[in-house]
């Protein structure tokens, strides 16, 4: 069928479909507008594990999502499509996850592990690791957007997108990254690992087209976070500076538009669940007291996409299930609402918005 034909006869009420793709859709990836790559890596993780299952757990949880989002109605008839990540992608994170956790384990005792030649060699296992999983990362992404589709990428720990805006930067020589997360993510080869999860915005900035890097919700850093961020392209906005403005009268409306107006024409979203409050990613691997809600996070992501700034992508990074289905429903969700923003702010056609107070 054709994908209009799709769409006729498709029940967008209905339980999602159990051989389809994310949120159940019944497209085909050549059928969709918009393809999420998920990459179920987690490396270098120095605290709490389960990021690299992040990606499975919110395709399992997308399909108790209602198609109909108030914002973006006609989102789901665009097409989202859930690409498959190549099996030793998981294969390898699991193998030198394990290798990694000795190395962790001497640094914590206050070991030099240049002394330990085993370790030693595994650490540059590592990094030679994470250095081709992050070139295959950004070899996907190409193949799909020299198809012309909008991409995503899910991961993983929050290493997992250098690919991803390495990819980005062949075709946009000019771009931002707002950044939503409880850390700054500045560290130099944190631990050793060059492409470390607390690295990932270091590394950003040694891409030369990311322009700017504009982070909201900050509240864990280092010392030497600070002074990368005080002296290189980095405009922060900690979550104590951001209550203490909110306490004193300051909406968030108006703090928004702050965030947004300094951010170069071009944007990329990066977005670490453990921005948001704890009770809402319980089980993410670094979770921090703090943070902004759910609402919060959708209503400046959506007010970006109604400027003049162009969202060109964005990555969800740092779902980690745990017991139950709650970190993947609150990612999926998010998931579903970063997608409807990235296609409006791309001009794609996601409807009006559902007003039920008139």
């Amino acid at each position: 069928m054709t994908k209009q034909q799709i769409i006729d006869t498709f029940d967008p009420s209905q339980p999602g479909l159990a051989d389809a793709t994310v949120f159940g859709l019944p497209f085909s990836a050549e059928q969709s507008e918009i393809i999420v790559v998920p990459v179920p890596w987690e490396v270098t993780v120095s605290y709490g594990a389960g990021a690299s299952e992040g990606p499975e757990a919110i395709m399992d949880a997308s399909f108790q999502v209602d198609l109909n989002h108030q914002e973006f109605p006609e989102l789901w008839k665009l097409g989202i499509y859930m690409d498959e990540a190549p099996a030793h992608w998981a294969k390898n994170s699991h193998k030198f996850k394990g290798l990694a956790q000795p190395i962790i384990e001497a640094l914590e005792a206050g070991e030099d592990v240049s002394a330990f030649p085993a370790l030693q060699s595994d650490l540059d296992k590592i990094n030679k690791a994470c250095a081709v999983m992050n070139e295959e990362v950004k070899e996907r992404i190409l193949y799909w957007m020299n198809q012309g589709k909008k991409v995503a990428l899910l991961g993983g720990d929050h290493s997992t997108p250098l690919g991803y805006y390495q990819a980005l930067a062949t075709k946009y020589d000019n771009f931002g990254i707002l950044h939503l997360d409880a850390h700054m993510d500045l560290r130099i080869a944190y631990e050793g690992f060059t492409y470390s999860h607390a690295s990932i915005m270091y590394n950003a900035l040694q891409i030369p087209q990311i322009s700017k890097i504009v982070q909201v919700g900050i509240r864990d850093f280092c010392e030497q976070e600070a002074e990368v961020a005080l002296k290189d392209r980095v405009l922060v906005h900690t979550d104590m500076d951001l209550k203490q403005e909110a306490f004193e009268g300051k909406t968030w409306e108006a703090q928004c538009d702050q965030i947004i107006a300094s951010l170069p024409e071009k944007v990329c979203v990066s977005f670490d669940i453990d921005g948001m409050y704890p009770w809402y990613c319980p089980n993410t691997g670094t979770p921090v007291p703090g943070g902004f809600s759910f609402e919060q996070a959708a209503y400046l992501l959506s007010r970006l996409a109604e400027t003049n700034k162009e969202i060109i992508g964005f990555d969800l990074v740092e779902v980690a299930p745990g017991d139950d289905d709650w970190d993947g429903n609150v990612g999926a969700r998010m998931l579903f609402h970063m997608c409807g923003v990235l296609a409006k702010s791309q001009k794609l056609n996601v409807g009006k918005k559902i007003k039920f107070n008139r």
